[in-house]
């Protein structure tokens, strides 16, 4: 998986829509294989990130879960050490 995209499910709050977006948009850029697309190619990439948003909040209002919801700062500190213990191990 894209190291870029983030798990959004199951948090509180709920990810935003800036957060479904930049998902979408990160996952159209590695699938294009491109960071910004040629201008003929501009329209076709930026529907495919409106329709991947799109499809990404449906799913994440359809997940159910037994879990509770996760906290963002806890992940966060989980990635940085997982990040430490890569590059300085």
């Amino acid at each position: 998986m894209c190291r870029s995209i983030r798990v959004l499910e199951n948090f509180e709050p709920p990810a935003t829509p800036d957060e479904v977006h930049a998902a979408a948009l990160q996952y159209v850029r590695k699938v294009s294989g491109r960071s910004k697309p040629a201008a003929v190619n501009q329209d076709a990439f930026d529907e495919a990130v409106e329709k991947i948003a799109q499809a990404t909040q449906e799913l994440l209002d359809r997940l159910v879960t037994k879990s509770p919801p996760r906290n963002r700062d806890v992940e966060a500190a989980k990635a940085k050490a997982r990040y430490a213990q890569r590059v300085f191990a």
